[in-house]
């Protein structure tokens, strides 16, 4: 259970990585409402853990690692929007994980001949299959379910969607306000770029209810120098900016 605790935070930090200029950050009034059952998962012997993750169930069926895993990894984006691949399982996050796999051999062999290699697959860095997901997020398919229970595209005139693709039948709210029924804690509050006609812009993330500034002095490293051997020393710098807050 450890594992896939720390699985499931590792792919919470990932996610608030890739939407950290969004309106939605992946933060959510309830996380087992986004990241489902679980988040909400506890067993004896694991409730340090438990506690990390959110409260305890009534009851547990008991599953393996994989099955878990896989629940957490197919449902974590499903859960978020509506999505969904257009194949079933095995799409999705999990084969992102898998598709983002590198090969990494080692040789055997006399005096580094390399007469005999053996391969395995090695897990990417996880930034890289955020990365692939979020490129698939961002162009995921709007579709409608037809009067005999097919998808089909909204607008024809796109490209039909590959099993390598997301699709979405529900649009997401626009999470500028608090929203207990979707979950969104809204944007006020948030930091916007006053400069920026981007989604991080203050104009598009605080939906039109203006900002506030304000001044903040931060600290940063700068003027480094490197000694030998071997380190880097550096000054500490402060400096007073303006930021931005949506209202």
């Amino acid at each position: 259970m450890a594992y896939i605790g720390e699985g499931a935070r590792t792919g919470i930090r990932e996610c608030q990585h890739q939407f950290r200029q969004r309106r939605w950050n992946c933060s959510t009034v309830d996380d087992a409402s986004v990241f489902g059952r679980v988040m909400q998962i506890d067993l004896p012997g694991e409730r340090s853990e438990a506690r990390v993750l959110g409260g305890r169930r009534p009851s547990w069926r008991r599953a393996g690692a994989t099955d878990l895993s896989g629940d957490y990894t197919d449902l974590s984006l499903g859960e978020l929007s509506t999505l969904r691949s257009v194949s079933s399982p095995g799409s999705g996050p999990s084969k992102a994980v898998y598709k983002t796999a590198d090969v990494a051999c080692k040789c055997h062999g006399v005096s580094g001949s390399c007469s005999l290699k053996t391969c395995w697959l090695q897990l990417a860095e996880f930034r890289k299959v955020g990365d692939q997901l979020k490129e698939k997020y961002d162009s995921a398919a709007a579709m409608r379910i037809t009067r005999r229970g097919k998808l089909e595209l909204v607008n024809s005139r796109f490209k039909q969607p590959t099993p390598e693709d997301l699709v979405y039948v529900d649009p997401s709210p626009d999470y500028c306000l608090r929203d207990q029924s979707t979950g969104s804690l809204g944007t006020q509050g948030r930091l916007c770029n006053k400069t920026s006609e981007g989604l991080d812009g203050c104009a598009l993330m605080c939906c039109g209810r203006g900002y506030d500034q304000f001044k903040s002095v931060q600290t940063e490293r700068c003027h480094c120098k490197f000694h030998w051997c071997c380190f880097v020393r550096c000054k500490k710098c402060t400096q007073v900016v303006d930021q931005f807050v949506c209202k």
